[in-house]
Parts: structure tokens; C-alpha cells; sequence
């Protein structure tokens, strides 16, 4: 891993995924683990400047272990659906040279290096507003887009997928066909773009908040 003897070099990567909304859902999963429907479904994407996530991924040799903050506060990436996704995205990781930093890593050093990961909604999270799909959609690309993975977004919904199941819909613009697949290992479990955001102009989504706060925190007020 050149550059590593320093310790202080940063490689960093900034996305953006909006959230979406389901106009044929899913009725129930096949398989609870890897989130696997027993239906197709279609989802309509929402304008990311009004709702979306924002992560930016970082690495570096002095990352100690993996962080993750969710709007300013640090969350646990202990959990199986994160540690999913990270899981795969590193199994795809390629090659990364950055010439102006002088840092090579090969696919082989990224399981040895940490990862910080800051991410922002622009909308009320865990709302009702789909901002788990967002955001692991945004994780996963995000991820991807650092470690050199090669796969398209069709093959990235599918890990986006294990993470939130919807999250593989936000991958795309416009209006978004998950598949349910056939594969017991969900490997054709992933989502298409049926039109673009240009195929619709003219529709309009409003979306009201009656109060603010989490579905948990609404339940038990």
C-alpha cells in the first residue's frame, strides 16, 4: 500500500441518492436476511433537492476501526444489514491509484482499511419518508465509487438491497422496477429503470408533515 508509511493521506468521495416512493409495493419477503421479495414492485423517484441523502466516504490508514455519522451524530455500523453491505462492496473492491497523493491500494488492502462514513438527509429520517432506502442506496454507491467497484447500478441495487430493500429502487431516476427474482442467493433480486425523471414532467408529489420526530418517538408520544 504506497503512502502508507505517512499515515495521513485521505481519499475521499461524495454522493447523492434520493429517496422513493412505491406506487406497486411489495407485499412481504421470501427471505428476512437478504431481504428478498415475494413481488415485484415500482417506485417513483423523488427530486433530490427536496429529498435526499448526501455520504461522503473517506479512507485513510490512520482510521482506527469504521465510523458512521447519520446527521451529526455517530451511529453503530454494528449491525448485520450494514455490516452486509460493507461486507460486499469490499469483496468487489478493485485497484485505487491516486497519483497527486502518491497512493496506490490494491484490491487485497481493503480489507485491511477502515472506513468513516458522514451522511445527511435533507428530509425528517425514519419519518416515513423512505430515508432508510435512501440512505443505504447512497452508502452503497458511495462505497463503490471509492473502492473502484466495477459492478453497475443494477448489480449495486442488489447490495443496496440487503441493507434496505427499497434501497435498490433509489438507484435510479425516474420511475424504478425492483424485481423479485428467482436466485436463493438474491443475485437476480435487483432493480431496472423503466422511464427516466423526464418521462413524467409534469408530475407533482406533495408531501405534508404533520409533526416532527421519528415513527418511534410519534408512538410512543
Amino acid at each position: 500500500m504506497a503512502g502508507d508509511s505517512q499515515q495521513n493521506w485521505v481519499l475521499m468521495v461524495t454522493a447523492q441518492t434520493p429517496t422513493n416512493i412505491a406506487v406497486i409495493k411489495y407485499w412481504g419477503k421470501r427471505d428476512e436476511t437478504l431481504i428478498l421479495p415475494v413481488n415485484d414492485s415500482i417506485s417513483v423517484t423523488l427530486d433530490p433537492n427536496h429529498l435526499c441523502t448526501t455520504t461522503t466516504v473517506s479512507v485513510s490508514p490512520s482510521f482506527q476501526q469504521d465510523r458512521m455519522w447519520l446527521n451529526g451524530k455517530e451511529i453503530s455500523l454494528s449491525g448485520g444489514r450494514f455490516q452486509s453491505c460493507l461486507r460486499e462492496i469490499r469483496a468487489r473492491a478493485c485497484d485505487v491509484e491516486d497519483d497527486k497523493k502518491g497512493v496506490k491500494i490494491s484490491k487485497e488492502d481493503w480489507s485491511k482499511l477502515h472506513v468513516h462514513i458522514a451522511s445527511y438527509n435533507n428530509f425528517p429520517t425514519a419519518a416515513g419518508l423512505a430515508s432508510s432506502a435512501a440512505g443505504f442506496a447512497c452508502l452503497v454507491y458511495a462505497l463503490g465509487k471509492l473502492m473502484n467497484v466495477k459492478e453497475d447500478e443494477s448489480q449495486l441495487s442488489a447490495i443496496a438491497r440487503q441493507g434496505s430493500g427499497s434501497a435498490c429502487r433509489s438507484l435510479f431516476g425516474g420511475f424504478v422496477k425492483w424485481i423479485m427474482g428467482k436466485e436463493e442467493n438474491g443475485s437476480d433480486s435487483l432493480a431496472v429503470q423503466l422511464a427516466d425523471e423526464k418521462h413524467w414532467d409534469e408530475l407533482v408529489i406533495v408531501i405534508a408533515l404533520s409533526a416532527k420526530g421519528n415513527k418511534q418517538h410519534l408512538r410512543n408520544a
